[in-house]
């Protein structure tokens, strides 16, 4: 299969159609692990305020933006213009490193929370880093594709 025919051809979607085509289709699952992960991060407790705040900023950020290109590709407001396509993969790059980033820094958070928080404080951060990577992982794929189509565009 060619690398234009993996990614779903080399313009981007519009209509109802951003959901069943590959790497689109990850959208949905980008939003709900990264609504999940914003709120594990809002309720749970972290002992350096300076990590939460960054997750929290790239969570939000990134739920935002995401809910905001599925909104614009289903109303086609890119009209089939390659311009599209390369902020579609520098957005996926750009979200893919930020949650890496905020990925580790929250596992090093909830490490340091090992001794001296509840049982629920710590599992809550647990929980919050295992989505933050899987987060990371649909972010990566999907920007792994969408440079397939950039450059195939």
């Amino acid at each position: 299969m060619a690398p234009a025919a993996a990614s779903g051809g080399s313009t981007l979607p519009r209509g109802f159609s951003v959901f069943t085509t590959f790497p689109d289709l990850l959208f949905i699952f980008e939003f709900v692990f990264g609504g999940l992960v914003w709120i594990l991060i809002a309720s749970s407790l972290v002992p350096i305020p300076l990590v939460q705040g960054w997750v929290m900023f790239v969570s939000v950020f990134c739920f935002v933006a995401t809910t905001v290109l599925i909104i614009l590709y289903v109303i086609g407001a890119h009209n089939g213009k390659t311009s599209w396509v390369t902020l579609d993969a520098a957005y996926h790059c750009t979200a893919a490193l930020f949650y890496l980033s905020a990925s580790v820094l929250e596992a090093l958070a909830a490490i340091s929370m090992r001794n001296g928080y509840t049982y629920k404080q710590y599992h809550e951060n647990i929980s919050a880093v295992v989505f933050s990577y899987v987060v990371t992982l649909l972010y990566v794929v999907h920007a792994v594709f969408a440079l397939i189509r950039w450059k195939s565009s």
